[in-house]
């Protein structure tokens, strides 16, 4: 009945697929003895985005392969989860050579070297959390007492900074001595600060420590603490226009992502992109833009040196960084 149909009958009229080398789908053949590289090559037969997050190693493989600088973007949730630890095993590394990221990830970074954030639930009861003086990012919870414990150790820190720098510093000079202040090692700011990892924070006034900013400036507003935007912006157009090949990995969007692919049109393009996201590009953002929009942009040299992962990041980096670590002798 079904070879009857004229749907099975269409006149086929172009070839150009069908000739193509593709690759069929299958799955393998699963083991305890599977190791993490082995795992993600079988993943590029499966389809969908275990496809993707193959490719993705792919390009990561050649950023390493070719010696490339490597860019790491990220949002500040991702240091709330316990990506955090994991973003420290690369720089603790040097898998990566800079970072760029938000406010929220340095203090959220620091407080943590105080106390753990703790895990709750998406459900759970907004205004019960409220009352219990907690706050909720996601399903994980922060106690009110520990923004408190932060904001002492901060303004401590402003004080010697302030001092030691008469009052005017570039963000990533700030984070650098932040981190040297730490002693978790668990710290993605303790292994940048001791590997030589710049930290940029385009936006460096966001969060908890710009209202420390200004309470502290409130005090001292005959000599008031200033972020030297210009010489971070020139610290950091720098390194991406020294790098002979220059590849980002960007997990999430916001103005970390921009930040990175808005210096690379000054090189014309990144060289490598890889983005783990869930953003979507249908309401013109930056977040959900795809690699091939950057294309466009001239923030990438080629669509076909990137690959795109939706999905959460606390799913797909942990697979990505083991690959990163396991292929890192290779590299350096």
């Amino acid at each position: 009945m079904g070879s009857s149909n004229p749907s099975f009958r269409r006149r086929i009229s172009s070839s150009s697929i069908r000739q193509a080398e593709l690759q069929p789908i299958k799955g393998f053949k699963i083991s305890p003895a599977l190791k993490v590289e082995q795992l993600i090559f079988h993943y590029s037969s499966i389809g969908f985005q275990a496809s993707h997050l193959s490719q993705a190693a792919q390009v990561i493989r050649k950023m390493q392969e070719e010696r490339a600088t490597i860019f790491l973007a990220f949002t500040s949730n991702m240091v709330s989860s316990g990506l955090r630890e994991i973003i420290a095993q690369l720089c603790q590394k040097k898998l990566v050579d800079c970072i760029i990221t938000s406010t929220g990830a340095v203090e959220e970074d620091a407080m943590k070297c105080l106390s753990p954030f703790l895990l709750g639930r998406f459900e759970a009861d907004d205004a019960e959390l409220k009352a219990n003086g907690m706050n909720r990012i996601g399903n994980i919870f922060v106690k009110d007492e520990q923004y408190v414990e932060f904001e002492k150790f901060h303004l401590a820190f402003m004080e010697k900074m302030h001092k030691k720098y008469g009052g005017k510093m570039a963000m990533n000079k700030y984070v650098q001595e932040l981190g040297l202040e730490l002693k978790d090692k668990n710290s993605f700011l303790y292994w940048c600060s001791r590997k030589g990892i710049p930290v940029f924070l385009p936006g460096p006034l966001d969060g908890a420590m710009g209202d420390h900013f200004y309470f502290f400036n409130k005090q001292h507003y005959q000599n008031p603490f200033v972020v030297d935007a210009a010489e971070e912006v020139r610290d950091f157009y720098d390194i991406m226009l020294s790098a002979e090949k220059a590849g980002g990995i960007i997990l999430g969007g916001g103005i970390a992502k921009h930040h990175l692919i808005g210096a690379a049109i000054l090189r014309n393009g990144l060289d490598f992109a890889v983005y783990l996201s869930t953003g979507s590009e249908y309401d013109g953002s930056l977040s959900g833009a795809r690699p091939r929009e950057a294309v466009s942009w001239n923030k990438l040299k080629s669509a076909q040196s990137s690959a795109f992962v939706e999905g959460d990041a606390t799913l797909t980096f942990p697979l990505i960084a083991c690959f990163m670590s396991g292929r890192g002798a290779k590299r350096r």
